[in-house]
């Protein structure tokens, strides 16, 4: 029987640790907590956590700052944040963060989110180039997208946004870095060469383009593949 993955919860408020230890415990994960940067670090080290859930106003530094020690360490962050500013989540993102959500908070949002993360962290470590969501298949070796038995053709562009997403399932991927991979340096400003592919990508995967569950926009911050939870 395998052991439930260890999940860190870094956050300064009492409050907010014991709610979320309680809806995680009764999920079934091991749990450790830190209320400043200097203990998250040390559990980091200590426990090898496979996620975090990562405040970023700590007393002792700013969480943003943790973000590409804990990605180093090869763990998945979550963050919980009372920051609800979209520059704060793009920040974020950018740095590596997996995912965010801002307070107060769903308990099963998290744990949806903490189960794409998980999958997503497993997903890039065993590396499969073939990425399959309902009746949507991706293959990122042969560069074929398929929608049930049927192969789907995407224009370089459209392809290349999906293919950025499929790479980080159920993680948000930010407009400047999907501008920067897909469209290349010096576009990153421009959101509307994604509107225009995410259109066309929904026009040919999604069951109704105007309700899209395949991809899904996170306003101002980027876009998300969708995964099930």
């Amino acid at each position: 029987m395998s052991k439930p993955p260890t999940i860190l919860i870094v956050d300064d408020e009492p409050a907010i640790r014991r709610l979320l230890h309680v809806g995680l415990a009764r999920a079934g994960y091991r749990l450790v907590e830190a209320a400043t940067a200097r203990e998250a670090l040390s559990a980091m080290n200590i426990d090898k956590p496979e996620l975090v859930l990562l405040d970023l106003g700590l007393p002792d530094r700013d969480g943003l700052e943790l973000i590409g020690l804990i990605k180093t360490a090869g763990a998945a962050v979550l963050v919980v944040s009372a920051r609800d500013a979209t520059a704060e989540k793009v920040a974020a993102l950018d740095l590596g963060a997996d995912d965010y959500v801002t307070k107060p908070f769903d308990t099963e949002e998290v744990l949806a989110r903490i189960r794409a993360a998980l999958r997503h962290r497993l997903t890039a470590a065993v590396a499969t180039p073939l990425v399959s969501i309902g009746e949507v298949e991706i293959d990122l070796a042969a560069r074929i997208v398929r929608r049930g038995a049927t192969e789907v053709h995407l224009t370089p562009k459209e392809y290349g946004f999906l293919a950025e997403l499929a790479r980080s399932p159920g993680k948000v991927v930010t407009h400047s870095q999907l501008l920067r991979t897909v469209w290349g340096a010096g576009h990153e400003g421009d959101v509307e060469y994604l509107r225009v592919a995410a259109r066309g990508i929904r026009r040919k995967l999604e069951d109704d383009p105007s309700q899209p569950r395949l991809l899904r926009n996170e306003p101002g911050v980027g876009y998300r593949l969708m995964t099930g939870d």
